[in-house]
């Protein structure tokens, strides 16, 4: 989907200057204890489900959200995870925006729908299992946030 019309404004006003967004991920389980990952057009390497939390949405509703328009799925929120932010999760993009992300994270299961990336954001969407999360090329924020809940070795930063 790329940038809400309502990040665009604010864009809008203040160019690429530093501005905190609220965001929300998901981590999608499987019975086999494997998790659900993206790979994005734009990092390239394999990324979270989740997104920007828009006005008026709650941290659990944009989670849902961003499963369904990523993927295609429709999940269970099973618990929250962590709530994270600082200095790992601060980002310039390619175009110059920086952002400061605090990230609502949730543990889910799929309820309905295969996953089937949307060929817009997402190209690709693969279970992982523990040993081969530590083995695989993450995005930055994947990377930053998997260590934080101590579900990769910090090794791998």
């Amino acid at each position: 989907m790329g940038m809400s019309p309502y990040f665009a404004r604010i864009r809008a006003a203040v160019g690429s200057e530093l501005i905190l967004i609220p965001g929300a991920s998901v981590l999608p389980w499987d019975e086999e204890c494997r998790l659900l990952l993206v790979r994005n057009k734009v990092d390239g390497p394999w990324g979270l489900i989740g997104g920007a939390v828009e006005p008026d949405e709650s941290p659990h509703e944009a989670a849902l959200r961003e499963a369904f328009e990523e993927v295609g799925i429709q999940l269970e929120i099973t618990g929250l995870r962590a709530v994270l932010g600082g200095p790992a999760f601060r980002f310039r993009y390619e175009n110059g925006d920086e952002v400061a992300y605090v990230q609502t994270l949730f543990d889910a299961r799929i309820t309905a729908g295969v996953p089937t990336p949307d060929l817009d954001e997402v190209t690709e969407a693969r279970w992982f299992s523990a040993d081969e999360l530590t083995r695989s090329e993450l995005d930055g924020f994947a990377r930053a946030t998997l260590i934080a809940v101590e579900l990769i070795p910090k090794s791998r930063q």
